[in-house]
């Protein structure tokens, strides 16, 4: 293959690839006003300039474009720049879908960010001692003796997030978050593959594509969980409801299975008498108590918003004593969380819970369920 015909083959792929990660940041600008969104715009953003300062490089180096060899030494510098600034907006934003505990606390995230600086050191130290990566006197790129400095810099954050979600797959309360925690896992799998052949074979344009494709993956994953996680509490929605018990459906040899349904007592009035904003607080308390109640319990559960102030929990166990004592972690991390956010109205809810039998209707489980629970609101 010709210089110009590689060189012009090397340019459209990466002009594919950055489009459709334009399209992509462009899709999801403005979606969401989670803090985990901002860290993907910006790991987007600096995908384009990682895929555009790699894209220059190249068309230098093939002569479609005029150069000199600072020229190409200065894009190759904004290339491993952009990729250790990448790989740290996606190790945030992987901890985000995560629920870590990490990404709650600024001076960490700080901390976590010094390997990004270390790259910036080392990158203009780099510009005097020609270390890392250099042009010679006949302007022909070449790598120096620590050129695997800039891949230790950057791989760090996505292999230890990665292996963060590979090790929550096997947690019982990520259950309901299986799908997402597998797609965190396997994300940099392709790219990291087609990193390793590149690094080895440079001539082979593949490593754009593969971070491309990868983050296309990782979008519709988000876009479905756009539509499958209620806004508010952050809980799913009917649909994976919906989803879930097919799935146990589906199963010729299921698990034993429960349905509790949650309802507030007397949240009209909640609303009525302090607002919908203090309504919607009480809401998220209730899903919060949902939340922890269900990981002290080492059964695997998941939690829906049905609507309105109704929730269900749907937990695979056939032991009634398990359900009650879900029930009374429920009733006492409700307590607690009220205690703590000292609303000026009491916060309970009454509890139904129904065994699912195998070929029975959602909606059948869910009414017997509903019946339960209104008749422990009419003995309240």
């Amino acid at each position: 293959m010709s210089r110009e015909l590689y060189a012009g083959l090397y340019l459209e792929i990466n002009l594919i690839s950055m489009v459709l990660v334009l399209v992509i940041g462009y899709k999801t600008a403005g979606l969401s006003k989670m803090v985990a969104q901002r860290d993907f715009t910006n790991a987007i953003a600096a995908q384009m300039i990682f895929f555009l300062s790699d894209t220059v490089t190249v068309i230098m180096a093939y002569g479609l474009l005029p150069y000199s060899g600072t020229a190409i030494l200065i894009s190759k510098t904004i290339y491993f720049f952009t990729t250790t600034v990448m790989c740290f907006f996606w190790f945030v934003y992987f901890e985000h879908m995560q629920d870590s505990s990490f990404v709650k606390s600024k001076k960490r995230v700080q901390i976590a960010s010094a390997f990004v600086w270390l790259t910036a050191a080392a990158l203009m130290i780099n510009l005097f001692n020609h270390k890392m990566f250099y042009m010679d006197s006949r302007n022909i790129y070449h790598r120096g003796p620590l050129f695997v400095v800039s891949y230790l810099l950057s791989y760090p954050y996505v292999l230890i997030t990665c292996t963060r979600a590979t090790i929550g797959l096997f947690k019982k309360e990520n259950y309901s978050k299986r799908r997402m925690m597998i797609r965190l896992a396997a994300f940099p799998v392709v790219p990291a593959g087609a990193g390793i052949v590149q690094y080895i074979k440079p001539e082979l344009p593949i490593a754009c594509a593969a971070l491309s494709l990868a983050t296309l993956d990782l979008y519709l994953e988000w876009v479905d969980r756009m539509i499958s996680v209620d806004p508010l509490t952050r809980l799913n929605n009917r649909k994976q409801l919906d989803y879930y018990y097919e799935q146990w459906l589906e199963d010729t040899t299921p698990d034993p299975l429960y349905l509790m349904m949650i309802d507030a007592n007397k949240f009209k009035s909640i609303n009525d008498t302090y607002g919908h904003v203090e309504g919607d607080a009480a809401l998220v308390r209730i899903s919060t108590a949902l939340t922890l109640a269900c990981r002290d319990i080492r059964k695997q559960t998941n939690i829906v918003r049905y609507g309105g102030d109704e929730f269900v929990v749907l937990i695979k166990t056939d032991e009634e004593e398990v359900i009650e004592r879900l029930k009374q972690s429920i009733y006492s991390h409700l307590e607690e969380i009220n205690a703590t956010a000292d609303a000026p109205y009491e916060l309970t809810v009454c509890i139904g819970a129904a065994k699912a039998t195998w070929g029975e209707g959602l909606q059948e489980l869910v009414k017997q369920a509903d019946e339960l629970l209104y008749q422990m609101k009419a003995e309240r």
